[in-house]
């Protein structure tokens, strides 16, 4: 049996939103990540709580891109697609490459599944125009049966078909299994006898493919070009923001608050913290979202690093709570984690259509920073770095992240926390007792932190506008216009990281312009303009309010702009009014779906002959 050696591969699990297709693509992206490859994962899963077994509406599925060099995305379309049912294939198809391989369960495309899936005839393939030499085909219900008969009871034995489909895809990529063995057997920790069958099952489909030698897959592997020494896992954006926020409170010597309240794409945020107790994270699952909110501000009152995790529909809840934390100069970080809207909208879909609301979505003159993470391991350094700023500025502080890259995954080499900079909120020094009062400063323009239980610095702060020297209430008019500005100028000279240009830097003919988690599909745009020949750069904002003290210079530097951004027109519209004369173009998206490199590269090419 030949072992070709392959760059990069997109394996697409598919099904019923029952089949386990989240977890077999975050086995697969474990295994893959634990041997140094890069990986991008894109889970994409309907927002019925569970549609009819069968339906086209409940296919749920999830994208893994693996390659040996660093891959940006989760991939436009498939080398392999996994379906698992009629609705699957009918479904997710389209997501396929014209020569990828297809694994199908014959058993799941009887005469109802068909009628289900709304095909015309017991002929789906060619209903599709697949050539069946492409297919593999295998009775993958009847084989998990045969290999469980006797072990585990009918239901559970059918919920292991995903693990079948797992161990075919770990052979046609010549995946080492022990990873997902051991994966396997510390989920299933409490019940060893599931852990054991799931196992089995996985080695079934192995061995399968081995044995069969389907002349429709070759076997690949995917070596890693560049190896960077260190501890690596496969982690989740929402994971990796939970451990940054452990991490920075542990680096500034505080206990970590979550006040939360459910919503999709944001409550693994709540579940992961809630696991960790023991480095003491206190976590309180609230009754809705303005007390979720209010009681982190209460919990940074008290001198606690406080944090409260929502999406859009909770940030327009939030809101008054947060202008308290303006106006009482608290440290707090909101982290937003958007979905397509407005009201319920895309619930389980992902889309930039926040960023307005961070800015603005407060009364009053209401000055928040805001900061955005890139990729689902950005996720962890920008919880930190809101963290910090946080804590050092005493401001809440917003951090957005998407359903994308919240909900996607990355190889995560752990990090160093001696390597990350120090965290100094600023307390008020001893020396000021007896003289201190609640707004008073230090040099950089920040109030000074009071935490509660020490002598002689006992206070009240409250949502009244306050005076400037004696920290009493103050209705006088040149007070409150002195105190709207200071706020305004401690956010204005929070420093920040100079923007990066990356690509043709200094030459480049068209410069694209995003946030977020746009940032992958952006990048591996420009690389393919770039190896087609045209001069292009990328600047991509992590940093937004403030904007990085050169983004004036970078913008007005190249002789084509173009903002890229799924929502229609939001960071555009923000940069024209911190950048005077500043006219760039734009390319919007609304679908709830992330980027396609294909289409991107399409619409900037046509943009630069222009």
């Amino acid at each position: 049996m030949e072992i070709k050696e392959k760059e990069s591969v997109v394996v697409r699990f598919s099904g019923d939103s029952g089949d386990g297709m989240q977890l077999a693509g975050n086995i697969f992206s474990t295994v893959s990540a634990t041997v140094g490859n890069s990986i991008s994962t894109f889970p994409d899963y309907p927002a019925d709580i569970r549609a009819p077994q069968g339906s086209l509406t409940g296919v749920s599925g999830f994208q893994v891109h693996i390659g040996a060099e660093q891959v940006y995305t989760p991939g436009d379309l498939c080398d392999v697609l996994v379906a698992m049912n009629a609705a699957a294939l009918k479904t997710q198809y389209r997501y396929a490459k014209p020569d990828a391989a297809i694994i199908i369960d014959t058993d799941s495309f009887g005469p109802k599944d068909l009628e289900k899936a709304q095909f015309a005839s017991d002929d789906y393939l060619g209903e599709m125009g697949i050539d069946p030499d492409r297919v593999i085909a295998c009775p993958l219900t009847t084989m998990v049966k045969n290999c469980l008969e006797g072990i585990l009871d009918a239901k559970s034995i059918l919920k292991c078909r995903n693990m079948f489909a797992l161990g075919l895809v770990c052979w046609l990529f010549d995946r080492d299994l022990d990873v997902a063995f051991s994966f396997l057997r510390e989920k299933f920790g409490g019940k060893p006898e599931v852990a054991e069958a799931n196992i089995k099952v996985i080695q079934a489909g192995y061995d399968y493919g081995h044995n069969t030698h389907s002349s429709v897959a070759n076997v690949y592997r995917i070596e890693t070009k560049h190896k960077v020494p260190g501890r690596y896992m496969d982690i989740t954006g929402n994971k990796a923001t939970a451990y940054g926020f452990i991490a920075a409170a542990e680096k500034a010597g505080l206990k970590l608050y979550l006040g939360s309240y459910p919503i999709t794409p944001a409550t693994d945020v709540l579940h992961e913290l809630s696991k960790h107790k023991s480095l003491g994270v206190v976590t309180v699952q609230c009754e809705d979202e303005i007390a979720g909110c209010a009681s982190a501000v209460g919990a940074s009152f008290a001198g606690a690093l406080a944090v409260t995790s929502t999406s859009g529909p909770g940030i327009c809840l939030k809101s008054e709570a947060m202008n308290l934390a303006v106006i009482m100069e608290l440290p707090l970080v909101v982290l937003d984690v958007q979905r397509g809207g407005p009201a319920t909208g895309l619930p389980t879909k992902s889309e930039q259509t926040d960023l307005l609301q961070a800015l603005f979505g407060r009364n009053g003159e209401s000055p928040m920073p805001v900061v955005a993470a890139a990729s689902p391991t950005d996720c962890f350094e920008m919880a930190y770095a809101a963290s910090k700023m946080a804590l050092e500025h005493m401001t809440p502080v917003i951090l957005m992240t998407d359903a994308y890259v919240a909900n996607g995954s990355a190889a995560f080499k752990l990090p160093n926390l001696d390597e990350y900079p120090a965290i100094n909120p600023p307390y008020v020094p001893e020396e000021l007792k007896g003289s201190w009062t609640p707004y008073m400063r230090n040099a950089e323009g920040v109030r000074y932190w009071a935490v509660p239980g020490r002598e002689g610095f006992e206070h009240i702060l409250g949502g009244l506008e306050k005076d400037d020297k004696t920290g009493a209430i103050s209705t006088n008019p040149e007070n409150h216009d002195l105190m709207t500005r200071k706020r305004q100028a401690k956010i204005a000279a929070i420093p920040v990281p100079d923007l990066e240009v990356l690509g043709d830097k200094d030459d480049a003919e068209l410069l694209i312009v995003g946030f977020g988690g746009t940032y992958g599909h952006l990048h591996a745009a420009m690389d393919e303009l770039r190896s087609a020949g045209h001069k292009v750069a990328l600047a991509h904002f992590r940093y937004i309010n403030p904007l990085p003290k050169n983004t004036a210079d970078v913008l007005r530097r190249y002789p084509k702009v173009v903002v890229a951004e799924q929502n229609m027109g939001q960071l555009a519209g923000w940069l024209r009014m911190k950048v005077d004369g500043f006219v760039p173009q734009q390319y919007n998206e609304v679908k709830g779906q992330p980027f396609k490199v294909a289409e991107l590269v399409k619409a900037f090419e046509i943009l630069n002959k222009e």
